[in-house]
């Protein structure tokens, strides 16, 4: 006799409860490494349950700005407390809903950790200045007020670090949060409501509402009562998301894509570069907004840095994040399959040669889930849709260039402008890379994605609106300045 397992449904979090949505239909979260597997369901929400825990975050927010910003932070300290305590069981739902390696779920969850302790010691530290006034007999001085209510929309590629850092500063800083997760995504989301759930957080201080894009993304962005909405996504959402929010003159942020070149000079140390282009380009299956996606070769060593890229690339071991044998998991959706698979077949069509790659696996059972061998174009041209397009999965494009200059010009080349890196031992190369890269991210002998929690984070050009993520930077967005003069 079987016994049959009951698969959890998980509620929205409005106003400290619990609660079904008023449609009561539910979605269903599936396991992208094996697609028969149902992780969970989660809410399909309406404008109504968005506008209660809107109305949650209006209602709380006087009596949260009004704790000190040290009383805050300790509500984010023991929230760091119960996320460590539930390391090991947030890492595996991350990858069980998004399909990336446990080790890097697990690092993302410690990375949150480390995040939540960072902003809780924010709020000890100053939020304004003190100016001179041209009248001698006044004091003048800056502070700092929250916005109000901050809708939160997140991506499913890193549900656990870009939520808290989102989150964190957003709290800390004095304002209530309304959260809207992807849904592929949107378990391990609760399983974080549910850490600061634990830690004690006052009711209404952070919602949560799980629902399609263009019902809750776009209601938060249109709500006359948030008052800031920050967002990581991409393009085409972040612009209506901007447009809806300038209508009615709420702040907004907005973290979209990247297209991340790799430059190669002859002087690198060629292990190096191909070790850090490697991870940058398959580590999350390609699905970071930083991964590398060009890698511009100089051409005196084009042959041998492309044998050795190659030769590595085939090594990498594809499967079920949970197996520990597993360098690179499945994509983390079926749409996310076929995206991938056409802009492989984009590049086939226009002419570009495949190194390795290129094809889904569906032997044994990775034919139960969505996944896709790492890809090396080469015969690559500026023009080409796999070189001016984010692909956001495991494919890169080669370029060979006669010279640095040449290289930097071919990077620029592109909409985006969110991370780039060198690799050269030259200091004019490197110089003159900082100065002319049109990205908000330099790396100089390091891989193109990845930044440190306490650095500000964010692109240029369509990658951003240009403000920025992380660090102290994040308070210039989660608040605004007041001038008091005291005559």
């Amino acid at each position: 006799m079987t016994t049959e397992v009951q698969i959890k449904t998980y509620l929205n979090y409005i106003n400290g409860e619990w609660v079904t949505s008023v449609s009561s239909e539910v979605e269903k979260s599936l396991n992208p490494a094996d697609k028969s597997e149902i992780v969970g369901y989660v809410q399909k929400s309406t404008e109504v349950d968005l506008n209660l825990a809107v109305d949650a975050a209006k209602q709380t927010k006087a009596k949260w700005r009004k704790l000190s910003g040290a009383e805050r932070g300790e509500y984010l300290y023991k929230a760091a407390q119960v996320l460590d305590k539930r390391i090991e069981e947030i890492a595996e739902c991350a990858t069980r809903e998004m399909g990336k390696t446990f080790a890097e779920t697990k690092g993302e969850t410690a990375r949150g950790i480390a995040i939540l302790k960072y902003y809780a010691g924010e709020g000890m530290r100053k939020i304004g200045d003190v100016i001179p006034s041209t009248d001698s007999t006044a004091l003048m001085f800056t502070t700092r007020v929250p916005l109000g209510v901050v809708g939160v929309i997140t991506p499913w590629n890193f549900p656990i670090a870009i939520p808290i850092w989102k989150i964190a500063p957003a709290l800390v800083y004095g304002n209530t949060v309304v959260v809207k997760p992807a849904t592929e995504t949107a378990i391990t989301c609760a399983k974080i409501i549910e850490c600061f759930e634990e830690a004690g957080l006052p009711k209404g201080v952070i919602n949560m509402i799980t629902g399609p894009g263009n019902v809750i993304g776009q209601g938060i962005a249109e709500h006359e009562d948030i008052n800031g909405i920050t967002f990581t996504g991409s393009n085409g959402v972040g612009k209506r998301i901007a447009q809806a929010a300038l209508a009615r003159g709420a702040k907004y942020q907005l973290e979209m894509g990247g297209k991340n070149p790799v430059i190669v000079a002859v002087d690198a140390d060629l292990d190096l570069a191909v070790d850090a282009v490697i991870a940058g380009a398959f580590r999350s299956t390609g699905q970071k907004c930083t991964a590398t996606s060009r890698v511009i070769i100089v051409n005196e060593i084009y042959e041998e840095f492309k044998q050795k890229l190659v030769e590595k690339t085939k090594e990498i071991t594809i499967g079920n994040g949970l197996d520990n044998a597993t360098w690179m998991g499945p994509c983390a959706s079926e749409n996310q399959l076929k995206n991938v698979l056409y802009y492989i077949n984009k590049g086939l069509e226009e002419g570009a040669h495949i190194l390795t790659g290129g094809k889904r696996l569906e032997e044994g059972v990775q034919a139960k889930g969505y996944y896709v061998e790492p890809t090396i174009f080469e015969n690559c041209t500026p023009d080409m849709t796999i070189v001016q397009e984010e692909i956001f999965g495991p494919v890169i494009a080669l370029l060979k260039v006669n010279s640095v200059e040449e290289a930097l010009q071919l990077a620029n080349n592109v909409q985006y402008g969110l991370s780039a890196s060198i690799f050269t031992t030259n200091i004019q190369h490197f110089l003159s890379f900082v100065d002319n890269m049109e990205a908000g991210l330099i790396r100089i002998n390091a891989e193109s994605a990845g930044v440190e929690l306490q650095a500000p984070f964010g692109g240029m050009k369509n990658s951003s609106s240009h403000s920025r993520e992380q660090g102290e930077a994040a308070k210039e967005f989660f608040t605004s300045v007041k001038t008091i003069l005291v005559k």
